[in-house]
């Protein structure tokens, strides 16, 4: 039990009892404090406080790995995350950090936003925007069109209308509206095939991805173990977890924590 207490001298390996200042056989002195030293990591990414960014796509950059192992970690065309060729990347568009042992992204004014994937279901409002494999969506509420007739009493003629309470419009690069579909119902199916929103040439999107339904005046979206997931664009913050998937402009990042 004495010999476990010893200091081992780093000069010739020898023992030093506990107390003494100076190793007895080549007198080397016993580094002060050493028995109150904090044990260090072989590796920061042992550390369950710490998180790192896996970069699943990334246009020929794809298994970079980034150590966010400081408080805060800018992502933008400049910042702690570098993304300067990303023309969809703002110079200053997101940040993670940590808050009470949670890491947080938070959204810092980004032209095209931050968007996390879902996990089952979540709620969903008019205005926001999500991501189905390779297309960007959102969520409106239907326009309350007058239909009433013209000076001489005609009306005008068109598609008869279904009775819905929102709509759901993929939207293009640029920001013009693209495809738009109501609920003949109360819900919108969005994939590949047999779906009210059918792109069967996204190689990304399953054939039944994701759905939209109303519920009184509220709104769900629900993700159908797509392959590739259903991402919404966040408000302003979102806490993370190990295995989040988090999209900054066309950057889809993993987050991985230890535990």
């Amino acid at each position: 039990m004495d010999q476990a207490r010893h200091y081992i001298c780093e000069s010739c390996m020898a023992g030093v009892p506990a107390g003494h200042k100076f190793c007895g056989r080549c007198g080397a002195p016993v580094p002060e404090g050493s028995a109150a030293l904090e044990t260090r990591f072989f590796s920061e990414m042992q550390n369950p406080g710490k998180a790192r960014l896996i970069l699943i796509r990334g246009d020929g950059m794809d298994g970079l790995s980034y150590h966010l192992k400081a408080e805060q970690h800018l992502v933008g065309r400049q910042g702690a995350l570098e993304f300067p060729k990303d023309p969809f990347i703002s110079p200053k568009h997101a940040n993670f950090f940590y808050r009470d042992g949670s890491l947080v992204v938070r959204d810092e004014g980004s032209l095209n936003g931050v968007y996390v994937r879902l996990r089952g279901t979540a709620d969903i409002a008019p205005g926001d925007t999500f991501i189905v494999g390779d297309q960007v969506f959102r969520l409106e509420l239907m326009p309350n069109v007058a239909d009433v007739a013209d000076s001489e009493g005609t009306y005008y003629y068109g598609s008869p209308r279904h009775q819905a309470g929102f709509r759901i419009s993929q939207v293009f690069e640029g920001g013009s509206v693209g495809a738009t579909v109501c609920p003949r119902g109360s819900t919108v199916r969005i994939g590949r095939d047999d779906c009210d929103l059918n792109f069967r040439a996204d190689g990304y999107m399953s054939p039944r991805h994701c759905s939209i339904e109303s519920i009184g005046e509220k709104f769900t979206i629900t993700d159908h173990e797509s392959r590739n997931g259903t991402y919404l664009r966040i408000k302003t913050e979102r806490n993370l977890s190990h295995g989040d998937y988090v999209y900054v402009g066309r950057k889809l990042l993993r987050v991985e924590r230890n535990t």
